[in-house]
């Protein structure tokens, strides 16, 4: 009598894995139920409401800092109106990247597969948010807030050397702490409707795109020799501290008529600002952790952006 001996499904110490095709299938028929068009979904003609804020003031970065104690009421919804458009500049440019990072993973893999076709679909979201973005802050009557030429030239480099668990690490980082902040800011009615319809847009789209990122994270992570997880510990963490120096461009002090140094200043004394991002961030890196990115070196560089304790 013959044995036969099936291969053991691969696992980690979050359990079995799933399939990546069937992974990518339920995705793409999620894709095809809850996908939106901005451009007539949202309501591009009503005007921006006056009082109303951009982001709930709780998650902007000077909150309960010596000088937003000062700021009057009015200054608060301005300071919120150009924080909300760098914000909105900061996820183009990680979205620009992520769309790179998405195609660089299927450039060898087949067309046809299920897990292929997924990628595809989620950089057609990509295109579309960014879109979104764009009008938003063009509808906001503020500057755009692109990224410091240093953070800019490190996404070059990033997006071209990094290794693909790290790529998506860096996926996850740049949605799940946005995600967070825009669960909160959704259902919030003392912001714009405009903003919070968006922001549910978003949302209901980028559910799909951590899914897969998780998934084919635990998996690269499974199978990665050890040099290439140890370099993936090292520039996720490394990248975590480009993510938090960069998530709120400091010229809106300026721009909003206050002392940009001092504002700068406090926004990194603040305790509120670092239990916020730090808030925003567990969910990923108790994920992270699971999985053996926070180990070593990488755990330090990771403590080091304020993004973990």
């Amino acid at each position: 009598m013959t044995t036969t001996i099936r291969p053991t499904a691969p696992r980690d110490a979050l359990g079995l894995l799933k399939d990546r095709e069937a992974v990518a299938e339920r995705l793409l028929k999620s894709s095809a139920r809850h996908s939106f068009d901005p451009d007539t979904e949202l309501d591009w003609d009503a005007p921006y409401e006056e009082g109303m804020w951009f982001w709930p003031p709780e998650l902007l970065s000077l909150y309960d800092t010596p000088m937003w104690r000062r700021m009057s009421e009015e200054q608060r919804v301005l300071l919120s109106r150009h924080e909300f458009a760098a914000l909105l500049s900061f996820g183009i440019w990680l979205e620009v990247i992520l769309i790179q990072l998405l195609t660089r993973h299927i450039y060898d893999k087949p067309s046809t597969s299920a897990h292929v076709r997924y990628a595809l679909t989620e950089i057609a979201d990509e295109c579309r948010h960014s879109k979104m973005f764009a009008r938003l802050i063009a509808k906001g009557g503020t500057p755009a807030y692109p990224p410091a030429p240093l953070h800019h030239n490190l996404g070059r480099f990033f997006k071209t050397a990094s290794t693909t668990p790290g790529s998506f690490t860096a996926t996850l980082l740049g949605e799940e702490i946005l995600d967070w902040m825009q669960r909160l800011t959704f259902p919030d009615e003392r912001i714009q409707p405009l903003v919070r319809g968006a922001t549910r847009i978003h949302v209901v789209e980028e559910a799909r795109h951590v899914r897969y990122a998780r998934e084919e994270l635990r998996r690269q992570m499974v199978s990665a020799a050890p040099w290439k997880a140890e370099v993936t510990r090292l520039g996720s963490g490394e990248f975590a501290r480009v993510f938090a120096r960069a998530f709120v461009n400091p010229q809106v002090y300026a721009d909003v008529g206050l002392d940009r140094r001092a504002a700068v200043e406090q926004v990194r004394a603040s305790a509120h600002r670092r239990e916020v991002m730090r808030t925003g961030a567990k969910r990923l890196t108790d994920f992270l952790d699971d999985i053996g990115v926070l180990r070593g070196a990488g755990r330090r560089l990771w403590q080091s952006s304020g993004l973990l304790a």
